[in-house]
């Protein structure tokens, strides 16, 4: 089969990589229907993570089950299956306390599971997946075609979206400032409208990205950054920040601006993945009682209540790819998300 491999900083290359096959009763096999670039995945493209050698990449996909081991209990050939961005095996103590990205006989795509098999990445043709059943995630019938794209939100970004939404104590009536204007940040915004925030303010200096927030709630945009854009902010909400604030970048700036924006007492939820050594005012959070939580986000846990949203038609995240190329041009994928001409790019097998 041919997959995603990265071989240095803006060196992806769509190759001939072995055939995935069950290597443990545990695993099943999937035909990919649909794969992504993720934010984070520009990090190594960039250079800004090192690549040492060669590897698969990607992990956001959906497809159709192949095979299966002959452990595998919950799924069957020909189930339409959805695959978080990390895999895990629903049982032990980490996985039973909901959060499967740490679970301790998980994997990540593109590494090596528990047994020390090597994994696919997601950006690939097939794949293998250990801990199938605790990993997958099976809709009821085979989906429209229509309803992928927003299928595939659920292995990352719509996860992580709600989990910063939750990390940040969102409720309804709050009042919600999101930090970042990617995939992750849209999603916060509609998860934050989806749990009932009463004012959502996006922090946006992109018309397309402006538009798409305002269509999943957002009230108002800010444009401004650091203690400008906080003014702004305050400014809007009658001279105190926002009781909540989602924090979708990972940089030292973006967590700076989240601390700045929040009000005394309020909280923010962090999703994006540090890059650059990210920190905290510890001394700002102490004599203002600011919370701040978040994390990875365990999407395996969101999976199936944001599943029944989407497959309803209450949900919608599909519309944050705004760009669909074939499988075998990732590398014009992973240029259109670097050069900020997509949001995020679907691809297709």
């Amino acid at each position: 089969m041919r997959a995603t491999v990265i071989h240095a900083a803006r060196d992806i290359r769509f190759e001939e990589v072995p055939d995935p096959v069950l290597k443990l009763p545990t695993d099943a096999v999937v035909k990919v229907v649909a794969a992504c670039v993720c934010g984070s995945d520009l990090w190594p493209y960039r250079g800004i993570t090192e690549t040492k050698a060669p590897h698969p990449i990607g992990h956001e996909l959906v497809g159709i089950v192949e095979e299966v081991g002959s452990e595998v209990r919950t799924l069957r050939p020909g189930q339409f299956v959805i695959a978080p961005f990390t895999c895990s095996d629903g049982t032990c103590r980490n996985c039973l306390n909901g959060v499967q990205t740490s679970c301790l006989g998980g994997a990540w795509w593109g590494g090596q599971d528990a047994a020390g098999i090597a994994m696919n990445g997601g950006q690939s043709e097939w794949v293998r997946v250990p801990v199938a059943d605790g990993t997958l995630v099976a809709t009821p019938e085979l989906p429209d075609d229509a309803l992928v794209p927003s299928l595939l939100t659920l292995s990352d970004v719509m996860g992580t979206g709600h989990h910063a939404a939750l990390a940040g104590g969102v409720t309804k009536g709050r009042s919600v400032v999101v930090v970042g204007d990617g995939a992750v940040g849209l999603c916060a915004v509609l998860a934050a409208s989806r749990l009932g925030a009463e004012r959502i303010i996006a922090m946006s200096r992109h018309a397309d990205r402006q538009a798409l927030a305002r269509d999943f709630g957002a009230t108002d945009i800010v444009t401004e950054r650091g203690e400008q854009g906080a003014t702004v902010v305050r400014d809007l909400l009658g001279g105190q920040g926002a009781d909540s604030v989602l924090e979708c970048v990972g940089t030292v700036e973006s967590m700076q601006q989240a601390l700045d924006t929040v009000r005394p007492g309020g909280r923010v939820g962090y999703v994006g993945v540090p890059n650059g050594g990210a920190e905290l005012n510890l001394r700002k959070m102490f004599y203002n009682n600011i919370a701040v939580a978040g994390g990875v986000a365990p999407a395996r846990a969101y999976l199936e209540e944001l599943l029944v949203d989407v497959l309803s038609g209450d949900l919608d995240p599909g519309r944050v790819f705004d760009l669909e190329l074939p499988l075998a041009e990732v590398a014009q994928a992973y240029a259109a998300m670097d050069e900020r001409r997509s949001i995020k790019t679907l691809l297709r097998p």
